[in-house]
């Protein structure tokens, strides 16, 4: 079951992945003309921070151009979790959802073009627009879906198996990041990830 906290959250990331990929097809296209002030177009250099820890998260960002991570600090060890591309969503949405502090950065691995929507602007939109509801549950279920194998694969799976994974699904990380962000991501040093990639 999905509460109603946790249906905020990826009803949030359902409404920005469909505006960041253009799919007006789901829907009249006036609607999305109505939304274009709601964004402000952000552009980023390359290793910049968006959001630093601890800081409290006002807008959620779509990628229109680039790559970003998230990552935090553990015991003066920069950690990488999760890497987003062109049309991806970014943000710390708990920060946002409940003005608490960010309990990561996030910061542009590239040069970035963004679009940004503060909260205020994202809930008047959901006010506004109750035929958004329908596209969303259907991307919510996919969404969960997604997160679920992405989870059982961080407990079940060996670095190596990680790795492989992230060569089958994901090259695109492999093509346009740092091996050590990769290697902080799988939980392993750059010299056992060139290990793991001469074994191949």
């Amino acid at each position: 079951m999905v509460l109603h906290g946790d249906f905020f959250y990826l009803l949030i990331l359902s409404f920005i992945t469909i505006f960041a990929k253009n799919k007006i097809e789901l829907m009249d296209i006036s609607i999305w003309n109505a939304f274009a002030d709601y964004f402000q177009e952000i552009t980023l250099p390359a290793r910049t921070l968006l959001l630093k820890e601890g800081e409290i998260a006002q807008n959620i960002y779509l990628i229109k151009e680039g790559c970003m991570r998230t990552w935090f600090n553990n015991d003066g060890k920069d950690i990488t979790f999760q890497f987003f591309f062109e049309g991806q969503l970014v943000a710390s949405i708990e920060s946002f959802k409940n003005n608490s502090p960010s309990l990561f950065n996030i910061e542009s691995i590239e040069p970035c073009k963004l679009k940004a929507i503060s909260k205020v602007s994202f809930l008047d939109i959901l006010l506004h627009t109750p035929s958004l509801k329908k596209e969303f549950e259907e991307l919510l279920f996919q969404r969960l879906f997604s997160y679920q194998r992405l989870f059982l694969s961080r407990i079940k799976n060996s670095p190596e198996q990680r790795y492989q994974e992230l060569l089958k699904e994901h090259p695109e990380i492999l093509l346009r990041v740092s091996q050590h962000y990769i290697a902080s991501y799988l939980g392993i040093t750059s010299v056992s990830l060139s290990r793991i990639r001469n074994r191949r």
